[in-house]
């Protein structure tokens, strides 16, 4: 476990105590590091910005993680079924994950745009005028929501697909046998033994979601009006426009502890409800 260990230590745990550290201090790269102790979460409890960010963060989750899941929970039980070509459509559904975000961000610009779009162009077809995507506040970060949707689906349909794979036959057929109908049989059988892949799968994106940085840099710069401007985005400007890189350790350090709440809640909630074994 060493090998292992050691990277956790130096790529995980160290930055981590760094920028806690980094966080009492007032930094502006090429002066000296000087210790303001609590001044910077002092100025953090006041700063409207900052929570501003962290509220369009908690909405950009909002909008993400339940669809996302819904959808990639529905095609993988599409796809655990025996149709022709399934392993196909399996690889087609994870070609965007594997896309760099900066690339898809300039491609669905391409796509967002209001007058030679592509969804717009199709929109008009049937009648209906499309709104100005990405200059629009109020449907800038649904359209940046809607990207990472479309890029993660099909990665997390995966784990569902591994997971359905996982219940044995014998418990549906089983069900059947008693009268259950379809339905009764997902909310009762498949949902209840998939809590395991529920919670990795929530976990994970919600992690990452929190973490999001790449597709708004590409697609919106934060804009319009700061309607996308997430908590990761604040960080980068704090640090590397600003360069205040204690206060940008500070807003960091308020993103760490929001992902660990987050997650310390959903391991509560899944702790009581997750079976492991099948047998």
């Amino acid at each position: 476990m060493a090998p292992s260990l050691l990277g956790v230590l130096a790529f995980l745990l160290l930055p981590m105590v760094i920028v806690l550290v980094l966080s009492l201090f007032d930094w502006e790269l090429l002066s000296a590091p000087e210790f303001v102790g609590l001044d910077n979460y002092r100025r953090l409890a006041a700063d409207g910005e900052a929570w501003h960010s962290l509220g369009v963060t908690a909405g950009y989750v909002l909008l993400c993680i339940p669809l996302q899941t819904v959808l990639a929970l529905a095609l993988a039980m599409l796809l655990n079924q025996r149709i022709r070509g399934v392993r196909f459509y399996r690889s087609l559904f994870v070609i965007p994950w594997m896309a760099t975000p900066i690339v898809l961000g300039l491609i669905w610009n391409w796509i967002f745009d209001p007058r030679d779009g592509a969804l717009n162009t199709a929109l008009a077809l049937v009648g209906i005028t499309g709104p100005d995507w990405l200059s629009d506040a109020d449907w800038a970060l649904p359209a940046v929501a809607l990207v990472s949707v479309w890029q993660h689906t099909g990665y997390n349909m995966l784990f569902f697909l591994a997971g359905l794979q996982g219940i044995p036959k014998e418990l549906h057929d089983a069900a059947a046998t008693d009268g259950a109908t379809s339905a009764q049989r997902f909310w009762r059988v498949t949902l209840p033994l998939l809590n395991p892949t529920m919670f990795f799968v929530t976990v994970t994106n919600l992690i990452g979601a929190f973490q999001v940085f790449d597709t708004v840099y590409a697609m919106t710069d934060g804009g319009p009006s700061r309607s996308t401007e997430v908590l990761n985005f604040r960080i980068f400007q704090t640090a590397f426009k600003e360069f205040d890189f204690g206060y940008a350790a500070t807003l960091s350090a308020l993103l760490f502890a929001v992902i660990f709440l987050v997650t310390l809640a959903q391991v509560r909630f899944f702790g009581k409800r997750t079976t492991y074994d099948l047998s």
